[in-house]
């Protein structure tokens, strides 16, 4: 080599050149510094002699096989010093030819050391994969262990468990000593945590005072119970924090794969709803997430939608059951009962869909559907010379929306043509005296609208004589459940009895439900009950039955005999 050029490489590199047998005959002076061999010790040996054991056989048969065809080769390598540090370098090995024979005849190896670069790139990536603070992984890595572990299991079958664990009292430590102290009892946990789980189980840290186990090769869950309580004793023994013994406790969520046989992502979530029962149920304890529990939750998620679904496309109906006046022998009225007029299944009962929806916010919407239907077919009727008041049942969840008032004014305001005392609403007993308070200040704003009020289910809740006066209703029902077995059953009569007296009493219509033969009948007009709706009268129809209905009704003579003896 030219000695300009080579005192250039010599100021700038990690030169050195090889026979090709791959002996040393020239180093500079970098080399032997970051070798730390000396050039005696160097020139002469193989270069083998720097081998760190890093990097596979192949590797470097490839890079020799390259070189002796005549090629350059560049490459990172790391090489063990003589002291038995490692170090990396950035090598580029050029092929020198023979002038005379164009042949390879030696090798030259210009390095530039890396080591530092590396190093900082490996500083780097465990930093974006593990807590700063604790050393643990954190979320991003754990996502790919995790999914690492689930594979395993699934090709292996074997348990898996996934915990989300929470610290409890940790925020009265960051309070009351600081967050350096804070930091310095959740470096303690992580460190009990890798004490106490196993080699090949995962401990990683989310964010604050979260951290997930994931616990493999779990057999059963006696076995699963028994390292959770390890954990939780692990965790709950006294801390030493200025001098002072502090004590934290967890609450644990677990969710067993493959029994919860769902992604990495989903048992994360499923194992954090369980950790939630658990700090609810009381600290220091775990809580197994139910899997049939969870598809209940779903199933009913999923008929909500399709009854949201329903209401938008069009699918439901009101039926109406008539009210009759039975000395009389006259219909007073009916009751809007919802019907799901389902593609696939046919007429669906209410009972089959609306406590699925009563504690969600699209019963509201069903509850506004329903009034301006009714509004709507009252206006059809009374185009075609008749009325009756129909009356609906109001959800507690709709009833209770401070805009309740509000937003039936608006709806009556778009159907001005019908007189609002043609409509009434029907509200259960066990709603009213939810909040007795607003409940009948409500009732007696609705009331100064026009509005009519039914209380329902009446005696199957508390029935005080001060509920009763201070809601003014201007019906009261007798629920069915009383009304169905008065014929044999002391208790129910003398209830009904009891409900008829108190509506006298207090100046109320009564209506009894659930009439279902005509001694039904009989019996509550003995008792002073004149006005009845029921499957022996008749069933809940559609709207365009109604008039022909009405215009062929005839109530029993034994009602209309008794009506005129009263």
């Amino acid at each position: 080599m030219d000695e300009k050029y080579r005192r250039a490489v010599d100021a700038a590199a990690i030169f050195s050149e090889t026979d090709l047998n791959g002996r040393i005959t020239y180093v500079n002076d970098q080399f032997c510094a970051v070798s730390g061999y000396s050039r005696e010790e160097l020139l002469g040996q193989n270069h083998r002699l720097l081998n760190s054991g890093l990097h596979p056989a192949d590797f470097f048969a490839a890079m020799w096989r390259t070189i002796a065809l005549g090629n350059i080769w560049k490459g990172e390598i790391c090489n063990r010093a003589k002291d038995g540090s490692l170090y990396w370098v950035e090598s580029t090995m050029v092929p020198v030819l023979d002038d005379a024979t164009g042949r390879v005849h030696r090798y030259l190896s210009i390095r530039f050391d890396i080591s530092e670069k590396r190093q900082l790139l490996q500083s780097l990536q465990w930093r974006v994969g593990h807590d700063v603070l604790t050393g643990l992984p954190n979320r991003a890595f754990l996502s790919d262990l995790l999914d690492q572990a689930l594979e395993f299991s699934r090709h292996e079958n074997i348990p898996l468990a996934v915990c989300m664990l929470d610290l409890d009292g940790f925020k009265a430590v960051n309070d009351g000593y600081g967050h350096a102290s804070g930091d310095r009892l959740l470096v303690e946990v992580a460190k009990r945590l890798r004490d106490i789980v196993r080699g090949e189980d995962v401990v990683a840290r989310l964010a604050g005072d979260e951290f997930v186990l994931v616990l493999r090769y779990v057999r059963d869950l006696p076995e699963l119970c028994a390292a959770l309580n390890r954990v939780l004793g692990a965790i709950s023994a006294p801390y030493t924090l200025h001098g002072k013994d502090i004590n934290v406790f967890a609450s644990i969520g677990v969710t067993l794969f493959p029994h919860d046989n769902e992604d990495a992502e989903t048992l994360l979530r499923h194992a954090d709803q369980a950790m939630y029962v658990a700090k609810q149920s009381g600290r220091n304890r775990f809580h197994l997430f139910d899997v049939s529990r969870d598809q209940e939750v779903k199933a009913t998620h999923q008929t909500v939608e399709r009854v949201r679904q329903a209401l938008v496309a069009g699918e439901l109906r009101l039926h109406f059951q008539p009210k009759v006046n039975m000395r009389r022998g006259v219909v007073v009225g009916f009751e809007a009962l919802l019907r799901w007029e389902h593609p696939q299944n046919g007429m669906v009962p209410p009972r089959e869909f609306l406590p699925l929806v009563e504690d969600t916010d699209l019963i509201i919407d069903i509850g506004e559907w329903v009034m301006d239907q009714v509004l709507s077919q009252l206006h059809r009727w009374q185009q075609a010379g008749q009325g009756w008041p129909v009356s609906i049942n109001i959800a507690a969840r709709h009833f209770q929306r401070a805009d309740f008032v509000d937003r039936l004014r608006q709806l009556l305001a778009r159907h001005a043509q019908v007189a609002p005392q043609m409509l009434d609403l029907e509200i259960v007993e066990s709603v009213a005296i939810e909040n007795i308070q607003h409940v009948s200040a409500c009732l007696q704003a609705c009331q100064a609208l026009g509005v009519q009020f039914s209380l329902g289910d009446f005696g199957t809740g508390y029935s005080s004589l001060s509920y009763l006066k201070r809601l003014r209703t201007q019906t009261i029902k007798i629920d069915k459940s009383f009304v169905r077995d008065i014929l044999n059953d002391r208790d129910d009569l003398a209830l009904t009895t009891a409900v008829i007296g108190l509506a006298r009493a207090f100046g109320r219509q009564v209506i009894a439900e659930g009439l279902e033969s005509l001694e039904h009948g009989e019996l509550l007009l003995r008792l002073g009950c004149e006005v009845a709706q029921g499957y022996f009268i008749a069933r809940p129809m559609p709207p365009g039955e109604v008039p022909d209905w009405v215009a062929g009704f005839v109530a029993p003579s034994q009602w209309q005999m008794l009506g005129q003896t009263a």
